[in-house]
């Protein structure tokens, strides 16, 4: 089977609950941000996925919107929790 990497960055409460900053994930050619994100909470567990459902995300610093967006081999996924502000 195929396969290519990204980059994944962990911010925030999303960095806590990975337990690391970032690390360089293994995905199937033209796999989804949905698809990652369902492989990351399967990888680390529940505490990252409960955070996983709330975060934004960047896929080569370009907001995806949709968890539809392809992932580019090579390039890095920002995981950005929600942030209090004030």
């Amino acid at each position: 089977m195929e396969v290519t990497s990204v980059t994944v960055r962990y911010f925030a409460a999303a960095r806590a609950a990975a337990g690391t900053e970032a690390e360089l994930v293994e995905t199937a050619p033209h796999s989804t941000v949905a698809q990652l994100v369902r492989q990351l909470a399967d990888q680390h567990g529940e505490k990252l996925a409960d955070v996983l459902e709330r975060c934004s995300y960047l896929v080569d610093g370009i907001a995806a919107s949709d968890r539809a967006v392809r992932l580019p081999g090579g390039g890095t996924v920002d995981i950005l929790p929600p942030f209090a502000g004030g």
